[in-house]
């Protein structure tokens, strides 16, 4: 594929609203039809069965295991905590998975349940999922998450404004939210669905690398249009190329639509072939995902005793 890589200076690009309009419509157009035909040439490679082992034990590291409802309760998110922290009671070898990602009203109880470990508390904000609300609305949002102790913050950017053409407008938001995050990492969500082409996620992508996020990040997952392998593969091109620019290493998160080991495997692969073994890591990669983390439980058990235990050996979520 094409290197994504602009040619103009980066310290330039974020100068003026006309700088940044032009940086953005400067990069080079995305051929769909090559996108997605690479897309599924490597989903279709397969790996060998100790590889496919390593496989499922890093997606499942790689899990923010998620609870965005508005019925969540204390004790639904209790139960998500333990279930991060300890994914299979019966066997301890499970890794734990990244975070637990709750509305901000949820953070200090998540953060309870995890205590002690290494598991992270991620919040969503800025008026998620659609973030229409006053900047002032949105930070207020960003910092109860901060104060409740949360690790990490995924924010959902102003697709109006964007769609629109306002791209100053959506990196100077993201600008003052990733200040009121703190030290906690940012996430900037693109609703990748909702940006209609590849074009317009390739410079949403910059626009928040330009920004300063700390992941960007595909969907809210409540949208019919997900992370699908094609928008990964691109926003993958995306922040492997910044890095060649800048030095700075950004990362990624699919989220929404991600259910199956099958479907985890093939986005490693795309990671390890477009970005590089740099990012498989749970510090770069990352799946938004409730019910992936039950069919990755499911496959490790089948290649630990050869049966397939069904979906009653794991806790329905």
């Amino acid at each position: 594929m094409p290197s994504s890589a602009p040619a103009p200076a980066l310290s330039d690009a974020t100068a003026s609203d006309s700088t940044l309009r032009r940086f953005l419509h400067g990069l080079p157009g995305v051929d769909a039809v090559g996108l997605e035909a690479r897309a599924a040439s490597l989903g279709t490679r397969s790996i060998k069965t100790t590889a496919k082992a390593y496989a499922i034990d890093l997606a499942i590291s790689m899990i923010d295991l998620t609870t965005l409802e508005g019925s969540d309760t204390p004790g639904k998110v209790r139960a998500l905590g333990a279930k991060a922290v300890n994914p299979d009671p019966t066997d301890r070898t499970t890794p734990r998975t990244a975070a637990v990602c709750v509305y901000p009203d949820m953070v200090a109880t998540a953060k309870a349940a995890v205590a002690g470990t290494d598991v992270k508390v991620a919040s969503v904000a800025t008026a998620f999922p659609a973030g229409r609300a006053a900047l002032d609305v949105k930070l207020g949002d960003v910092r109860e998450a901060v104060a409740a102790g949360a690790d990490e913050i995924d924010m959902v950017i102003d697709r109006g404004a964007f769609l629109a053409g306002n791209y100053m407008k959506v990196h100077d938001e993201i600008r003052a939210v990733k200040e009121a995050s703190g030290a906690a990492r940012l996430k900037v969500i693109f609703e990748t669905g909702e940006l209609s082409t590849y074009d317009n996620i390739r410079r949403a992508s910059w626009i928040g690398m330009l920004a300063g996020a700390d992941f960007i990040k595909t969907s809210t997952g409540k949208v019919g249009v997900n992370a699908t392998p094609a928008n990964t593969l691109l926003m993958l091109e995306a922040v492997r190329d910044f890095r060649a620019a800048t030095g700075v290493q950004v990362g990624v998160k699919p989220a929404g639509g991600i259910r199956t080991s099958k479907d985890a495997i093939k986005f490693l692969v795309i990671v390890n072939e477009t970005a590089g073994e740099d990012w498989l890591d749970n510090h770069w990669f990352r799946f938004g995902a409730s019910s992936l983390l039950n069919d990755l439980l499911m496959q490790r058990q089948k290649l630990a005793t050869g049966r397939y235990s069904g979906p009653d050996y794991v806790t329905v979520d």
